[in-house]
């Protein structure tokens, strides 16, 4: 999905990319005829196994990590062994990402930090608890992090998508039309475009919002919290 993307991308204009992830075949297909990508397979909930990629890669200047779970189901009727796969893949994931990579772009004086966190985050809806609230976790320690090193030269950004048209999205529409809203995901290269704009803007300016409607539907969760629940609820309503 956005990371693949985000991978070829940044190879294709020249970078020395290090692709990381648990599926070494969608890994080889990343770095297909790509020679300045290196590819290693890696859990990024084992924070030995992430630490060990980052040390091998070398300084590290800007940091795309888009690692995630999200089965669907209602709170009640999700497993907890489910529940807590998303902890650490979504939350704890991004923690052992930021720990392995933000002391060397702290001591080189610069690097970027993507991470990518949900609409969802903001706007939780059913069928989502356990990644929304993983989501909305990445939001705070994010925040706290950058406030902790403002004005260290590194940039931190968390983007917040709605819907993204990856294969993920695409199997869970499927699966579960009425919980995705029958609505068609926005395409990765949009969500990626946003981001390389965010990266001028000022290093506070923390969140990205990738397109109109997910700006929209923030602006509207932010200042009409229960209209927006209920159109929400309309929505998602299984029909």
């Amino acid at each position: 999905g956005l990371g693949a993307l985000a991978a070829r991308r940044l190879a294709a204009a020249g970078w020395e990319v290090v692709a990381a992830d648990l599926d070494a075949d969608g890994l080889g297909a990343t770095a297909h005829r790509s020679p300045n990508t290196r590819v290693r397979v890696c859990d990024v909930a084992d924070a030995e196994a992430v630490d060990a990629v980052v040390a091998e890669a070398g300084p590290v200047h800007r940091v795309v990590h888009a690692a995630a779970v999200g089965p669907m189901a209602t709170a009640l009727e999700q497993p907890l062994a489910d529940v807590e796969r998303v902890l650490r893949t979504d939350f704890l994931g991004t923690v052992n990402v930021v720990r392995a990579a933000l002391p060397g772009m702290l001591e080189r004086g610069g690097g970027e930090l993507v991470l990518f966190s949900s609409l969802a985050s903001l706007l939780p809806v059913p069928k989502t608890s356990a990644y929304a609230a993983a989501k909305a976790a990445v939001n705070a320690y994010a925040e706290a992090v950058a406030a902790e090193h403002a004005g260290s030269g590194v940039v931190i950004r968390v983007v917040c998508p709605r819907q993204v048209d990856t294969p993920g999205f695409r199997a869970a529409a499927s699966a579960d039309p009425a919980a995705t809203g029958r609505m068609r995901g926005i395409p990765p290269g949009v969500v990626l475009d946003a981001v390389d704009r965010s990266l001028a803007r000022p290093a506070h300016d923390l969140y990205v919002l990738p397109d109109p409607l997910t700006r929209a539907v923030a602006r509207a969760r932010r200042w009409a919290p229960g209209a927006t629940a209920r159109l929400v609820g309309r929505v998602t309503a299984a029909r």
